[in-house]
């Protein structure tokens, strides 16, 4: 697949990804049976990952959007910025923040601290991808979908300015 100027190959298909989504679920399920967990899910990039994760969980649960950016092309900036804010209260739930990749770590590591300043009872966090060899910010991530190396990827999600985030397997930069 060719995105803009770049080219993109297929890496991790879609019967995988979804296998791991029930897998993933199954333990929130587990984790979270007494509970009613808040998925507060990071835009734009998790917004399939948090619909195929909300499909199979079994417990009781509610969802709400973060849209932030820190990207611009293929790189981070590094630089947090908040697009639109969270408008739930927040203290006392227990949430489970749901990314799309995590990579530096720092955008996800800005996000938490702005959200255990609300009070919540706990803050866990799911993942649909991470990069350890990228990771700035060290940090405990509580449902890992995949550990990739770190190259750019693309599709479930996943954008290059913009595009590509309609293929339902992950592809990879060639």
């Amino acid at each position: 697949m060719t995105v803009n100027d770049k080219t993109f190959v297929p890496f991790i298909p879609a019967e995988s990804i979804q296998n791991r989504i029930q897998e993933l679920a199954s333990q929130i399920n587990q984790d979270y049976a007494d509970k009613k967990p808040l998925l507060v899910v990071i835009l734009n990039g998790a917004f399939l990952f948090a619909a195929d994760l909300m499909k199979n969980l079994t417990i009781p649960c509610e969802i709400t959007f973060l849209r932030v950016s820190s990207y611009k092309g293929t790189s981070s900036t590094g630089q947090l910025k908040e697009i639109l804010g969270l408008t739930e209260p927040i203290a006392s739930r227990d949430l489970i923040v749901v990314e799309d990749i995590v990579d530096t770590g720092r955008t996800l590591n800005d996000i938490c601290e702005q959200l255990r300043v609300l009070g919540p009872s706990s803050l866990a966090i799911a993942t649909l991808l991470f990069k350890p060899e990228a990771l700035l910010k060290p940090m405990k991530l509580d449902y890992v979908g995949f550990e990739i190396e770190n190259r750019f990827v693309l599709g479930y999600g996943l954008d290059y300015d913009g595009l590509g985030r309609n293929s339902a397997d992950i592809l990879v930069l060639e």
